[in-house]
């Protein structure tokens, strides 16, 4: 019965440093980088100075070319490629300087700031959302089949695997 004891500590106590140097090593990591950018800003800046924004101009202009729109359709594609640009993030606001700022505010201050900025990405939804069901009703059947299939695809591109919600469904 003593030694059953022993190992149960022993064990217990080996999962323990385990983690404990996990989490050091995972400090030093985080520890290591001296920018205070958020992983994902500096990720982009990685990519090229503007990577996603390549990535997305190449999208809009290979679902131009398999649309094969006609001439008549030329001004609605513009009013959705216009529409569907990334909103009023830009790349010269400080992040720090917000972040702090915000960190300052009170609850109820807080609070409305995060409602007015709901509000505004509510609003430019609204606008993709128009922009795009005017475009797609400027589509010919095929085209709209082209569109379903290239324009919006079901999984995010890029990622090998399916949203969790999603693959709860399947």
């Amino acid at each position: 019965m003593k030694s059953k004891s022993f190992t149960r500590r022993a064990v217990l106590a080996g999962l323990i440093a385990g983690s404990g140097i996990l989490a050091a090593s995972a400090y030093a990591v985080s520890a290591d980088r001296a920018d205070d950018r958020p992983r994902c800003e500096a990720r982009q800046q990685q990519a090229g100075g503007g990577g996603w924004q390549a990535r997305r101009a190449a999208h809009l202009a290979g679902l131009k070319e398999k649309l094969k729109l006609g001439a008549g359709q030329d001004a609605a594609w513009n009013a959705f490629a216009a529409a569907v640009q990334p909103g009023p993030r830009q790349p010269g606001i400080d992040r720090k300087a917000m972040r702090e700022e915000f960190a300052q505010l009170d609850t109820p201050a807080r609070l409305d700031r995060m409602q007015a900025m709901a509000a505004m990405r509510h609003a430019r939804m609204a606008e993709r959302v128009a922009a795009t069901r005017a475009f797609y009703a400027q589509l010919t059947p095929e085209q709209q089949r082209v569109f379903d299939a290239e324009a919006m695809p079901l999984q995010h591109r890029g990622h090998d695997r399916p949203h969790p919600a999603r693959r709860l469904q399947s």
